[in-house]
């Protein structure tokens, strides 16, 4: 079954970490994004490891190799179990990457982001684009040549991507929402079933964080995977 990680995308740490508690042991995944970790976000992660928690560090590095190798040896060293880079920083930053990994820390790469369509990506590069998943497909092998552990997806792409990586690489799902929930901005969405088809995490931020009562809709969401 795909593990579900809640994105803790929130300004205040304290909120964050308040919200964490409450959840008790219905979570055991958390991703930490630039809103976060921009406020307080080392502190937020050992406080998340201090509670026995795994952290998704969400920051998608895409800098020079030197600088990307640094990121990822601190989030080793912060206690960070996943973390990602674009994989459009290419070979040698990839590669720097996977060389300063180390420890329990897993690198995943992001290809195209969920938020964008086949004409928005089409405008990001510059040529026309009539299938995001083969372009995923493209950005990943520069992923698989470097070693990375897993890529990040929109849930129509998991299972090719699954069929390319192989069994052993983590495949990491956004753009989760139920039947109910707000699309927001999000361009390619998916329920948690159709999601969990060919994935390893689901990541659902918004209509979790969002609700009344946060560990009574992430315990809906468990059980519909189920």
């Amino acid at each position: 079954m795909a593990e579900l990680i809640v994105a803790l995308d929130l300004a205040s740490p304290s909120a964050a970490l308040e919200l964490v508690d409450r959840m008790g042991d219905v979570v055991r995944w958390y991703k930490v994004g630039p809103v976060l970790h921009v406020a307080d976000g080392p502190a937020v992660v050992r406080a998340l490891t201090d509670r026995g928690k795994s952290v998704f560090l969400d920051l998608k590095w895409h800098d020079i190799p030197h600088t990307v190798a640094g990121a990822v040896a601190a989030a080793a060293d912060a206690g960070a179990a996943m973390a990602t880079m674009h994989l459009a920083g290419g070979a040698l930053m990839l590669d720097a990457a996977v060389g300063a990994r180390r420890g329990r820390l897993r690198l995943v790469g992001v290809g195209v982001l969920t938020s964008l369509d086949a004409a928005q990506f089409a405008a990001v590069v510059g040529r026309p684009i009539t299938d995001l998943a083969l372009e995923q497909q493209r950005l990943v092998r520069l992923g698989m040549a470097a070693g990375l552990d897993g890529y990040v997806c929109a849930a129509a792409e998991a299972r090719a991507l699954r069929a390319l990586a192989g069994s052993g690489a983590a495949i990491v799902v956004p753009g989760v929402r139920r039947a109910t929930d707000a699309a927001a901005d999000q361009a390619r969405t998916a329920t948690p079933r159709e999601a969990a088809a060919g994935a390893d995490y689901l990541v659902v931020g918004r209509p979790i964080t969002r609700a009344a009562d946060p560990a009574a809709e992430a315990r809906a969401l468990v059980e519909e995977l189920r």
